[in-house]
């Protein structure tokens, strides 16, 4: 989860855009808005080696935690959509990889008929983002918070933790997914699947779920970009240098949620 130079972000931009931390790496969540509390800061690197031993299945309870229908569901329901969700990634990024002979998110991306842009900052959003799919066939990358991210890895000696990364690469193929979601809606798994949410005799009311398509997304970008580990490790990586307490109240979330310790 377009090239067009949008307006800086000043200081007092980015911290307004920052709460709440619910956003996460690609800006598509969005939940009600409240002050959070300083948190402790904790050295980035310490943070992602945590985050990378979390097993993609236990990332479910982050994940859902961003999904409006979260309450309904059981949690046997949420591990099963957790790892179909996880499979359907995976398997249409095979897919994809085997159509256009490659597993550069770019060159799938344009064998996708997709217009990717780069530029530095989002033009209109109340929440800062570090990409967007613009329907029909745009991707928005956006260079302010992937060279800082970059930065980071560089400055904190982060590849011999995550390894790697070309960190524009897991953005733009979390964009793509959303892309092949809606391309292949009538039979992707993240659209077919639906929750009945209430029943009055013949009548009933039945709901997509939208954690289900990030899940994939993440899978998705996962798998073209040969990583161990799900890309939700990098929300806190690249809001790092935006907000050293913000990431750090992330990430104490993300184990509250997981249930491990901090």
């Amino acid at each position: 989860m377009g090239g067009v130079i949008f307006h800086p972000m000043d200081w007092k931009y980015i911290r307004e855009k920052l709460r709440p931390i619910s956003e996460g790496l690609f800006g598509r969540q969005k939940i009600t808005r409240y002050e959070r509390p300083e948190y402790e800061i904790r050295p980035l690197d310490y943070m992602l080696r945590k985050l990378i031993a979390i097993p993609a299945i236990e990332w479910r309870h982050y994940a859902f935690s961003r999904e409006p229908l979260n309450g309904k569901f059981t949690p046997s329901q949420r591990l099963e959509w957790m790892q179909k969700s996880l499979e359907c990634g995976e398997t249409y990024a095979a897919r994809m990889a085997d159509e256009f002979g490659t597993d550069e998110p770019l060159k799938v991306a344009r064998g996708l008929g997709l217009d990717v842009y780069y530029p530095q900052y989002p033009e209109k959003t109340d929440r800062v983002l570090f990409a967007e799919f613009i329907m029909p066939r745009r991707v928005n990358v956006f260079m302010d918070a992937v060279r800082r991210a970059e930065n980071m890895t560089r400055k904190y000696g982060l590849a011999s933790i995550v390894g790697k990364i070309d960190i524009a690469g897991i953005v733009l193929a979390h964009e793509i997914f959303h892309f092949v979601e809606d391309k292949y809606s009538r039979e992707i798994f993240t659209r077919t699947e639906k929750i009945r949410l209430w029943t009055l005799g013949p009548l009933h009311n039945d709901s997509g779920i939208y954690a289900l398509g990030e899940i994939a997304a993440m899978s998705f970008s996962q798998r073209l970009n040969h990583l161990a580990w799900l890309p939700y490790v990098m929300d806190v990586l690249m809001v790092y240098d935006y907000s050293m307490s913000e990431a750090s109240g992330l990430y104490e979330e993300i184990m509250t949620l997981t249930g491990l310790e901090p």
